[in-house]
Parts: structure tokens; sequence; C-alpha cells
């Protein structure tokens, strides 16, 4: 029997609908239909090869993720990469546990790989408490580190794509410290969902210790190669910001949320919900400077929730600004939220 996600599997939709009230306490039950769907069509898809095990360990992964996280949705995360063969006597160890020990004491929670060097530097710093571990199983190098080992909050991956998408899903700023092929994969990758509009813009900061080169040649390779090259525009140099010191790190993940809270796409129309109002003048500047990301006779206007928004009323109260965005330059729209912070 060829099955379809439109209700039109006669027995099949009965049975799937039966199952769903049996087990209760089933939310968006239309979504969980289709993902039962998806799962029958795949059996009948089949081949014998890999792709059901995929599938199934992807789906549990995910699960778990989710029920791990859920119970922390209020509370701002900072993911943290860096590399795993950091020593404890080197400076970027040491700045690494400094900041998330001063993460957590502004209220933050940190989000590592869970393993050793950088990872268990910043776990060490937040404390079990304030610390996710989101580790991948390998052959070599990587378990978990002794202080999130046992947590609730360590999780263990097969798929690297799985958990790339914890890392960046739950993430509210990113901060890389120098690594090696991974972190530069994770740095990578975190650019590449920024600049396409993927991932909601975040502020992510590439920390040097004090007279360090590494994040610094990089940047000279981006500017002397990709974009003279013409591989990426000039914007999208402002989708990350390089410091050298755990001050500077906190006080960029800081001021990116002095007025900004967050942002959402309702049809055509970018609303950004701010934690307080910016006058009519200011308005008119910012509609002036970035009249360049705007549709044709687009315009820069504050509001209150839109009827569209009915389903996040805790956050009903909140100013906002209705922007007639493009969505093809996003290193200028990272751009606008620094200046809307600013002001």
């Amino acid at each position: 029997m060829e099955l379809y996600f439109r209700r039109n599997n006669g027995p099949i939709d009965e049975c799937i609908q039966g199952l769903i009230e049996r087990a209760g306490s089933i939310s968006r039950p239309p979504i969980v239909r289709e993902m039962i769907l998806a799962s029958l069509k795949a059996g009948q898809e089949d081949d014998g090869g890999v792709d059901l095990k995929l599938m199934n360990t992807s789906l549990k992964e995910m699960r778990f993720t989710a029920k791990a996280f859920s119970a922390y949705r209020d509370v701002k995360k900072v993911t943290v990469f860096g590399s795993a063969r950091t020593r404890p006597d080197e400076t970027a160890f040491k700045m690494a546990r400094e900041l998330g020990q001063r993460l957590a004491e502004s209220g933050y929670m940190v989000i590592t790989g869970g393993g050793s060097g950088i990872m268990q530097a910043v776990n060490e710093g937040a404390g079990p408490e304030y610390s996710f571990g989101v580790n991948i199983r390998l052959p070599f190098e990587q378990k978990p580190n002794p202080v999130i080992e046992g947590n609730f909050k360590s999780i263990s991956y097969k798929y690297f794509f799985n958990r790339k998408v914890a890392f960046l899903k739950e993430s509210d700023a990113i901060a890389l410290f120098p690594g090696g092929f991974g972190t530069l994969d994770e740095a990578m990758e975190t650019l590449t969902l920024v600049q396409t509009g993927k991932r909601n813009p975040v502020p992510l900061v590439l920390v040097d210790e004090p007279g360090g080169t590494y994040w610094s040649r990089w940047i000279e390779f981006v500017e002397e190669t990709l974009l003279a090259r013409g591989y990426i525009s000039q914007s999208d140099l402002k989708l990350f910001e390089r410091v050298d010191s755990v001050d500077d790190a906190l006080q960029e993940i800081n001021h990116f949320y002095s007025r900004y809270h967050s942002l959402r796409y309702i049809d055509d129309r970018l609303v950004i919900r701010l934690t307080s109002d910016i006058d009519q003048g200011n308005i008119g500047q910012l509609r002036i400077r970035f009249s360049d990301i705007l549709r044709p006779q687009g315009q820069i206007y504050s509001s209150g929730p839109l009827p569209e928004e009915i389903d996040e009323p805790e956050i009903g109260h909140l100013p906002r600004l209705i922007v007639d965005f493009k969505r093809d330059d996003f290193g200028r729209l990272r751009e606008l939220i620094g200046a809307i912070n600013s002001l």
C-alpha cells in the first residue's frame, strides 16, 4: 500500500490516529502523525542499507537533545568551541576557564563538546550546574570530561551532524578558541548558517590570547583570499568579532542583547523584538542608514506584537521594529542589530 502525507490512507490513518489517542499527552498531533508516516514510508522503501539505522539513531538523538534542553529554554546559553588538546598550563585554557566562570556569574549557561582541553576548561569555570556537554563518540581522544561526566546535561552523539544541530540550535552566542580541524569546521559551519540566514544572527566571538595570532591570521586569509576574490562580501566580515581578552568576549556577547531580544519572520516582514523602545527620530536614521537592505519602498517602523505572534504570549509586552528586509545580506542585518543596541 502506498502511503501519503495527505489524509487519504484509509485504515492506516485510523490506526495512526488511534495510536496517538491511546498514547495520550501528544503535543501537536499533526506533526507526530507525519513523523509516523515518514517512518512507515522509510520502512517500505528500505533497500537493506544503512539508511534506516541512520534515521532511527538521528531521531532518537534529537529527541533526547530536546528533552535535555527543554527545562532550560528561558536561560541564554553560550556555545564555546576549541581544541581538545589545549593543556591546563596554557593561557588559552585559563582564559576559557575564566570565561566559563564569568558567563555563569552573568546568568548564562555554557555548551561545550564535553571533552578535554578548552571544553573542560569552560565546564570547570561554569560548573556542572551551568554546563552542557554535547559529546561525540570517537575511537580516540574524545570522552566526557570529569566536570560533565554522569550529568543529565551530558549528551553523547553518534553523528556529527546531530551534534552540530544541538550546538547551534540551542545557543544564543558562540565563542571560538584556537583549535584544529574540528574547531575550524564548527567556525565555518556557524558562519555559513548565519551568512545564508539559516540561523538567526548571534554574537560570534573569535578569542585569541593576548598577543596571539591564531584568529588574526585566519582573518587575514579570509580578507586577502576569500574577500579579494569575491567569494564573500565585505559585510560578511561583520558576522564575527575577534577579541583577545575575556572582558572583551563577555562585552561583545552582553552588548548584542543590551536592547535586541529576538527576531521572527512573518510572511515577508522581519519582526525584531526589543527590550526597550527606540524613538522615532532614531528609527528614521536607521531607515536611511540601512536602506540598502530594504525592499523597494521598504520601511523600518515601530509596532506592537503582530497577530501571528499570539503563540509567544510571554514576550507580547516587548516593543517591535518591523523591517522590510530583502533577506540577501545578513552581515548588514548583523550591523543593524549592532546599531540598534548602540542607540
